[in-house]
């Protein structure tokens, strides 16, 4: 039985470029990792380590370079999040392009946009932060 998302990791092409993406854009925090024999940090959201990044391990060192935009089957990572009108400011600011999706009847907002290597990202903010919508 699955309990809600424990976390998720991104290999990341430059490792402190998409640290500082999910830090200074997504509002995550650096926080404890254990001492693993690689580089990475774990990035924490609400107490708990949400996203994990890996730099580059010995044994990476025979696989092909790390390219962005090729996730395979993955598709996106979501997140519940609140601030809305923080959050688009703070995408605005770096230069972010997302796309901003208002639910059918619930109202709730959705933004939809990519960290530096290409992985996709959906928030989803709750019906109240939503500017009022004409009826439907």
């Amino acid at each position: 039985m699955l309990h809600g998302l424990n976390h998720y990791t991104v290999c990341p092409k430059d490792l402190e470029r998409t640290k500082d993406f999910y830090v200074d854009v997504l509002g995550l925090e650096v926080g404890f990792r254990p001492p693993l024999d690689f580089p990475g940090y774990w990035l924490w959201s609400a107490g708990q380590p949400t996203v994990h990044l890996i730099g580059m391990r010995e044994k990476d060192s025979a696989l092909p370079p790390r390219e962005v935009g090729a996730t395979g089957l993955f598709d996106h990572v979501a997140f519940t999040a609140s601030g809305l009108a923080e959050t688009k400011q703070r995408l605005k600011t770096a230069k972010v392009d997302y796309e901003e999706r208002v639910l059918p009847r619930i109202h709730n907002t959705q933004l939809f946009f990519r960290d530096p290597d290409g992985v996709s990202i959906e928030l989803n903010f709750p019906a109240h932060e939503t500017v009022p919508q004409a009826a439907e």
